[in-house]
């Protein structure tokens, strides 16, 4: 049997699985934290970029580079979640590229992170010399490296599908990361899960590394001693969100692995992956812009700022 009868098979079976657990309701939450948080996210990026003082700071950039990213992961997400629900058929070539666009946002979000976690290690453990390691025009290219280097992996998987696929005209009734990733997986089986597991093992061990010598650092200047200390806040709220992004990648390995396995029954693929699209690929997404909304103090003052000059303009205009 030919990749594309497997793969039309695939796509009509996914599709009913879905209609007889009704799981398309899981849409409708989705569609809700989803337009919720690509209002926040704007409102955040309008603040960072507005102010001088916080567009020239690393780690705000690396905040507004967080925020890009999960934006343009939501739009991809919901944009392929909506038509699967409306039964359109995709054209391959519109899926694998919507699907590497996806892979690539995901992967610069948790690059992004990981980077946040060593921008405040260095800004701890080396204060006098921090801005001379980091300054704006370096950041800036560190992350145009982060996204290149997110984006040439799925990008060269979907070069590769090309030039093997016969039918470059062809259409499936679901786009799903999960059904493009898993057909390249069984001839590329060992890169796929490099990149994925290993990559974001690599990423977890790094951030664990850098919060312990922080501590290590900082446990002498008593800022641990208070058990509600900021210290201590700022790390629980961060590691929390630190968890909910890593955690969708971690099940999409499981996700790929069980995609290979005969005795594992389609609804319950079906299952795991709608749960991960739907709850936890959006949970960090949703809390991310109210967590740095709250946590980095500029950030809410330089937004209680434009809330008072709108709100001037708005009764000089009335008046």
């Amino acid at each position: 049997m030919t990749s594309t009868m497997l793969i039309s098979n695939l796509t009509q079976e996914w599709v009913e699985s879905l209609r007889s657990w009704h799981l398309e309701f899981f849409f409708i939450p989705t569609t809700v934290v989803t337009l919720a948080t690509l209002l926040a996210n704007p409102v955040l990026l309008t603040c960072i970029f507005l102010s001088r003082a916080l567009r020239q700071e690393t780690r705000y950039l690396l905040v507004a580079n967080t925020l890009t990213a999960d934006m343009l992961f939501l739009v991809l997400n919901l944009a392929t979640m909506i038509c699967n629900a409306a039964r359109v058929q995709i054209p391959w070539l519109v899926c694998e590229l919507v699907t590497a666009m996806t892979v690539t946002a995901y992967c610069c979000a948790i690059l992004t992170v990981t980077l946040m976690v060593v921008d405040t290690y260095a800004a701890v453990r080396w204060p006098l010399h921090y801005h001379d390691i980091l300054p704006p025009a370096r950041t800036h290219r560190i992350l145009v490296g982060l996204w290149v280097l997110a984006a040439i992996y799925p990008f060269t998987l979907v070069i590769m599908m090309e030039i093997e696929r016969g039918n470059p005209h062809e259409k499936v009734a679901v786009c799903l990361v999960l059904i493009s990733l898993g057909f390249i997986q069984v001839k590329n089986m060992v890169g796929i899960h490099i990149y994925f597991f290993v990559a974001a093992l690599i990423c977890a061990l790094l951030i664990f590394v850098c919060y312990i010598r922080l501590y290590m650092v900082t446990r002498t200047h008593g800022i641990w001693q208070s058990r509600f200390s900021r210290a201590r806040v700022t790390l629980l709220a961060h590691g929390v969100l630190l968890l909910l992004y890593f955690t969708p990648g971690f099940v999409f390995s499981l996700e790929l692995f069980l995609f290979q396995k005969q005795d594992v029954s389609q609804d319950v693929r079906v299952w795991i992956n709608t749960v991960n699209l739907c709850v936890f690929m959006l949970l960090p997404r949703a809390f991310a812009p109210y967590l740095y909304g709250l946590r980095y103090r500029e950030i809410s003052e330089t937004l209680m700022q434009l809330l008072h000059q709108q709100r001037r303009l708005s009764q000089i205009t009335v008046s």
